[in-house]
């Protein structure tokens, strides 16, 4: 999975045919966004064990995202932080990336029941937390640009919708034939190699700077560090078995998300902060995501 990355990082500096890697983690984010990710909640959650212990990881993900908030503006109120780092700052400690790393990450450690967990922790917590309160922090620490993010966005794209049908046929206990299952499993395979190489693009070199070290730790703290060590104090209060405890912590345990660094350059936050933040804790999480899976 690091050797996948590792190929977009080095398309950033080779650049083939003169594409970058920001034109080309455009295009690929996009294919996956509106075509092969809603096929992969499709082919997960038609036929994925949804029921109460959904709640669960519905609560466990608030409380991540909660936490999230509460240690980043402890740090941002005690160092004095402007507001546009104290934006940056926020997201990138409260919103952890539980599908473009997690679900990789999820599926080779636990198996392919595994994507399941990161994909309910999306749709039912991260995401649409990060559409509310996400978009409310960065509006009020930043600038209100002239086109905003209203929750009711997130609400109309492919994998949302992917994810309230394959619900829908799920609950309502309707079959998925054989042929557009399979349809679904081929085109969900290129998610995750897909997934890896465009966080490898993601991954920005110029944004490191020493100078933001300072601004970066209270990040690579409270995200790799307090926020999956807070959440292990609820795993006892749980119902779901430890198999699926583990795989949602872990989940919850990812590095910062590369999407918040869209709302960074919207609401005119410190974007470089931001960039930063997920390319350090990235890198990190290759030390922290294997200390989480042995302690738990």
């Amino acid at each position: 999975m690091a050797l996948i990355m590792a190929c977009g990082t080095a398309w950033r500096f080779i650049k083939p045919q003169g594409l970058s890697a920001e034109q080309t983690r455009h295009v690929l984010t996009t294919v996956i966004y509106y075509l092969f990710l809603p096929a992969m909640v499709f082919e997960v959650l038609w036929k994925a064990d949804i029921g109460v212990h959904s709640l669960e990881y519905t609560g466990l993900g608030v409380a991540a995202v909660c936490s999230g908030l509460a240690i980043s503006w402890f740090f941002c109120t005690l160092f004095k932080f402007t507001p546009a780092q104290k934006g940056a700052v926020i997201l990138a400690t409260a919103f952890p990336n539980v599908t473009y790393l997690g679900l990789p990450v999820l599926a080779q450690t636990f198996g392919p029941w595994a994507r399941s967990v990161a994909i309910q922790l999306d749709f039912f917590a991260a995401g649409p937390l990060l559409f509310t309160i996400g978009i409310a922090i960065a509006r009020y620490f930043g600038e209100d640009g002239k086109k905003s993010v209203f929750f009711l966005n997130y609400l109309n794209t492919p994998p949302f919708w992917a994810a309230f049908m394959a619900v829908l046929l799920n609950i309502n206990n309707i079959p998925a034939p054989d042929w557009l299952y399979g349809v679904f499993q081929k085109m969900s395979a290129a998610v995750v190699p897909v997934m890896l190489f465009s966080l490898g693009l993601a991954l920005s070199w110029e944004s490191v700077r020493f100078r933001n070290l300072p601004y970066v730790l209270p990040v690579i703290a409270g995200r790799l560090i307090l926020v999956p060590l807070g959440l292990t104090l609820l795993l006892p209060f749980l119902t779901i078995d430890k198999l699926h405890q583990h795989a949602a912590l872990l989940d919850l345990a990812m590095p910062s998300m590369v999407l918040g660094i869209v709302f960074c350059d919207r609401y005119k936050l410190d974007s470089g902060l931001y960039a930063m933040s997920v390319t350090m804790t990235t890198l990190l999480s290759l030390i922290s995501l294997p200390f989480w899976y042995d302690y738990l």
